[in-house]
């Protein structure tokens, strides 16, 4: 009988004139992280090095707001696909410098010309935790996989337990894929808690989830993946000053549903939208729900959510003693922080809670958090069976009732770490910076006629402002489109005009152009953040509201970027008109 000799020596090594695949599996031990404290670790070569690599995409100084030099988008799409994998091995440092030519041309979060949009340049502590979640792979299904790392997520459910004025004791969460996460799980608890037999039969009863007009578009999402349909969404009417649900409107519908019997499973308010700073009066909706139940022989209590992920962090201040002032926030800006405060007070009345810390948490992507009030209801209500292959080593199992099982914990090791690292002081100190800089941006569009703020009574963390053409009066100009139907041509066409000078500033932005010897900001628009009042019903697509936004969420923003935003603004509207 032909006997094989063995790769291997007696030191378990691999011999100098093993086979082909030993000379391969030898040259890959120097691509995986060692595993001992004896052999030089090559990750931390190999992290350094790409580190190193993609921080010479950062711009000099007054550059772009974007990485390296080259922000065209290079990508062929019609023939991208067109590739196969390499037969021969490559190497770690080529697939890494590969990795980062990626980012030539991304936009840089931390710029401080960068204010499109709700996203922060991530903290240092955040990224090296979520980091180092990569390097072993901790799984939060469940405890053999997770260990002492799933306390992360443990600890994030007592720290924003007590945040919401909840009990530590009985607060629940599960980190998740994002925002959309967030309101899914809500939907799925929803209909687990009202539709008793939904979970084995499916959902057979068109239940009602509620949300106002100004809602995440994710509603859609949620409600089409959980299988209720996107058909079971009833909007509320907003009102056409503050963007909040209408609660009138919002009793009719509750009233109507009761009096016939259709069940509601959920009213999602929204504390905090994402364009303009709306809180849903969130008590007040707890009452109308409370007045008008589901039945009870038939279903279960409807559930109140509270889509939080924009502004969240608000409830910080809840610690905060405005009269001794120890932040020295200056008198403008110290009644703005109290208001966003006590509009997110009354989350404590929700079933559940959304939050973001790559929002307002300045982490890296995902770490999105659902935050559930009562622990025992919701992890019973969707307990499945458990796994052959798998035994509960700890108490903590989450793999029993989670949509995910395959759970990646960076998402819990950034937003906890960024909870341990700021402490409330810090979250204090960089959400009252933000509104320092937005009162000062709000004073230079004042000190112009010809530009108006449209969100004047919201203190959040954007500025919506419109443009006119110089000796247009900007305010009259804007009360006559929100008011008046007559006015509703010019509306359309100054819409236009905000959409050219949002593309401009972007077009800008992508190319280098200077203004006064200053790279272009890096901003957005809003193609309908707010409808017309005589549209309340939005049931005209044209007659609603445009509007230019900065969102100034780094640190490195201040009140002389904030001057240079109008002129990049006022300039752009200037080309447009131009070329008209």
């Amino acid at each position: 009988m032909k006997t094989y000799e063995s790769n291997w020596n007696s030191d378990n090594k691999i011999k100098d004139d093993a086979n082909s695949w030993a000379k391969y599996r030898k040259e890959m031990l120097s691509a995986f992280p060692a595993y001992q404290k004896e052999t030089p670790d090559p990750l931390a070569a190999a992290i350094d090095k790409a580190v190193k690599a993609i921080d010479q995409l950062r711009p000099e100084a007054e550059g772009p707001a974007y990485l390296g030099t080259n922000p065209k988008l290079t990508i062929d799409f019609d023939h991208v696909k067109h590739i196969s994998m390499p037969t021969k091995m490559s190497s770690a440092e080529k697939v890494i410098d590969e990795t980062v030519e990626l980012f030539e041309g991304l936009p840089n979060w931390g710029h401080p010309l960068t204010m499109c949009n709700v996203i922060p340049q991530a903290n240092t502590a955040s990224i090296v935790a979520a980091v180092l979640s990569e390097i072993y792979s901790p799984n939060i299904l469940e405890g053999e996989y997770s260990w002492n790392v799933h306390r992360a997520e443990l600890e994030s459910a007592g720290m924003l337990g007590n945040l919401f004025g909840w009990n530590p004791d009985t607060t629940g969460c599960l980190y998740t894929y994002g925002g959309s996460g967030c309101w899914t799980y809500h939907v799925k608890y929803a209909l687990s808690r009202v539709l008793h037999d939904s979970r084995t039969k499916g959902v057979r009863t068109d239940a009602k989830v509620i949300c106002s007009q100004q809602a995440h578009y994710t509603m859609l999402n949620s409600t089409d993946w959980m299988g209720l349909g996107t058909d079971n969404i009833i909007k509320v009417r907003t009102d056409v000053n503050t963007n909040a649900m209408d609660l009138q409107h919002l009793e009719e519908i509750l009233k109507d549903c009761h009096e016939q019997n259709i069940p509601v499973a959920s009213v999602v308010c929204t504390m905090g939208t994402t364009d303009a700073n709306a809180f849903d009066p969130i008590a007040q909706v707890r009452e109308l729900m409370d007045k008008y139940p589901n039945d009870s022989t038939q279903y279960g209590k409807a559930l109140l959510y509270a889509d939080a992920v924009v502004c969240w962090a608000w409830l910080v201040f809840r610690e905060y003693d405005f009269e001794k002032n120890l932040l020295e926030f200056s008198p403008d800006v110290l009644p703005l922080i109290k208001a966003n405060c006590e509009a997110l007070e009354g989350v404590k009345f929700a079933d559940a809670i959304g939050v973001d810390f790559h929002k307002a948490g300045w982490s890296p992507y995902a770490s999105s958090c659902f935050v559930y009030q009562n622990s025992d209801e919701f992890e019973n209500l969707l307990k499945r069976p458990g796994s052959a292959y798998l035994q509960p080593r700890s108490p903590y199992n989450p793999l029993d009732y989670t949509l995910e099982v395959s759970r990646a914990a960076t998402g819990s090791l950034a937003g906890w770490a960024t909870m341990k690292f700021f402490g409330y002081e810090g979250f204090q100190a960089i959400l009252g910076g933000i509104l320092e800089n937005q009162n000062f941006l709000r004073s230079v569009i004042a000190s112009h006629t010809e530009i108006v703020c449209v969100n004047p009574e919201d203190h959040g963390l954007v500025t919506l402002f419109r443009a006119y053409p110089d000796g247009v009066i900007a305010e009259e100009e804007y009360r006559k489109e929100l008011t008046d139907p007559a006015y509703k041509e010019q509306l359309v066409k100054n819409n236009i005009l905000t959409k050219a000078i949002g593309d401009k500033l972007y077009h800008w932005f992508r190319n280098g152009k200077k203004v006064n010897g200053r790279c272009t900001p890096y901003l957005s628009f809003s193609t309908g953040f707010r409808v017309a009042e005589y549209n309340r019903d939005a049931s005209d697509p044209e007659a609603c509201i445009f509007a230019l936004k900065a969102f100034p969420m780094n640190v490195h923003i201040t009140p002389d970027i904030m001057r240079h935003v109008i002129d990049c603004v006022l300039a752009a509207r200037d080309e447009v008109i131009s070329e008209q």
